[in-house]
């Protein structure tokens, strides 16, 4: 169980480093990425970048696993 929380805490950390980068590469501007503005904040979740992540990480640990 440590060893999923230690992995998860490190992908959040890797994660929020890489994304001004992620950002000038486009990803979270997508269409299907969801940004609604409210008074109170804003609330924003990247669908299709969330999408296009996940389908390039499972090819390169697919890639690498060979």
């Amino acid at each position: 169980m440590m060893k999923w929380l230690v992995t998860l805490v490190l992908a959040l950390l890797v994660l929020g480093l890489l994304t001004p980068w992620l950002n000038r590469l486009g990803l979270g501007r997508l269409p299907g990425d969801v940004q609604i503005r409210h008074k109170r904040g804003v609330f924003y979740f990247p669908f299709t970048s969330v999408i296009l992540m996940s389908l390039a990480l499972s090819l390169l640990v697919h890639l690498l696993g060979r």
